[in-house]
Parts: C-alpha cells; structure tokens; sequence
C-alpha cells in the first residue's frame, strides 16, 4: 500500500506517526513524566534529588527514567532547565503560566502543555515569515483567544530515530506560528516534508498525543 499524501493525512493518521517519536511510559513513567513538567513550571532548574524527594520515588529509580528518556536539557549542574518542549531557558515562544515567564521549544508545544500543566496560558511569539507578533490564551482543554485569528502553525512528520538524537534540531525548528495560510505557505514552499495545520487542529493533535502518551493519569 502506498503512503498517504501530506495532504491526505488524517489527525488520527499524524498520531500513528509521532507516536514512535515519543517514550512509552508505564504508569508510575507517566506520572514523573507529568509532574517534572509541573515542578518546571515554576521556574527553577530541578535536581534530581528534588524530583525524587516530591514524588516519593528513590533517586536510583529516577534516574533510571532519565537516563533513558530523551527531549529533556541539563545545565552544567546536571539540572533539568527543558523538558519535552517546555523550557526556562529563553527562546521565541513565550509561554506564561500563573505568572510565571517560561518557554517552549515550538509553537506546538504552547498547544499541548496547558493540559498537562493544567492551567491557563498566554502565548507571545512571532510569525516566521513577517515577524508580525502571535498572541494566543489557552485553556488546560481549549483554544479561548488568537491573534491574528488566521494564524496557522507548520508542521513536520518526525522521524523517530533522529527525534531521539535531537528533537529541537530535527522536529522543533520546523513548528513554526504563521499570521496566515498565506504566510504560512511560502515558507512550506521552501522546507520540503512541512505542511501546515490550523492552530484548532494543532490544538487536537496535541491533546490526541496527551491521551495516548498519559492513558494511565
């Protein structure tokens, strides 16, 4: 059988593709998971020790989770400062949180973390093409605000492999907001594998990875 066409593919479709490029967690996995990116949140590069410590889990065993997950960055003291998408290291996606300036790696991801975060965010970033300003407000379950109302974010199909090896290099610098298809297209036009979805379809998609990533919480 012949592969589906970009065009054709289908959110379900997408979620069978990226799911390799995502650990399988057990449901203790999914819990640490869930709560490393609640302790970023608030701001401060989180010791291992201290993961441990709030989960009430030995530190061999956390270390053990970390060791073999990928999508997280360390500072020089071994602390996590990113983890899978949501960053306190500076980058141009703003991503606000009970008044807390954090960031994340892509556009997508200030789509899919205020479910896990449960709360609610403000997004700031730029489109890739004008540098016109992007705005949006999320619920932990919806999209309540975008501006411009047209924006559309890029997307590319990742590869698992080379996901593992560097998500932001070979997935993240690809996901891109765009004030509008238009906009959006011309720089599709120029990245061959990117193809671009609405911010709504965005917004599903990650909450159809959340649910298959945290079936168990």
């Amino acid at each position: 059988m012949q592969p589906k066409a970009i065009e054709d593919l289908t959110l379900d479709d997408l979620v069978e593709i990226i799911e390799p490029a995502f650990p399988r967690l057990n449901p203790v996995e999914q819990k640490v998971s869930i709560q490393i990116h609640r302790l970023l949140a608030k701001g401060c590069p989180l010791e291992r020790q201290f993961v441990a410590d709030r989960l009430q889990i030995p530190v061999k065993r956390i270390n053990e989770m970390l060791n073999r997950w990928w999508g997280i960055q360390y500072d020089q003291q071994n602390r996590i400062i990113a983890y899978w998408g949501l960053s306190i290291r500076p980058t141009s996606h703003r991503f606000e949180v009970n008044g807390q300036v954090l960031y994340t790696w892509c556009a997508w991801d200030t789509l899919f973390l205020p479910e896990i975060l449960q709360t609610h965010a403000r997004i700031e970033s730029l489109c890739a093409s004008t540098d016109t300003q992007i705005r949006l407000n999320l619920s932990p379950n919806r999209v309540e605000h975008v501006q411009p109302k047209n924006a559309v974010i890029s997307f590319l199909t990742p590869n698992a492999a080379r996901v593992k090896e560097n998500v932001v290099t070979h997935f993240c610098c690809s996901v891109h907001f765009f004030e509008s298809e238009e906009a959006g297209r011309g720089w599709t036009g120029q990245h061959p594998g990117t193809f671009l979805l609405t911010i709504d379809q965005a917004h599903t998609l990650g909450r159809k990875i959340n649910a298959m990533q945290y079936p168990d919480v």
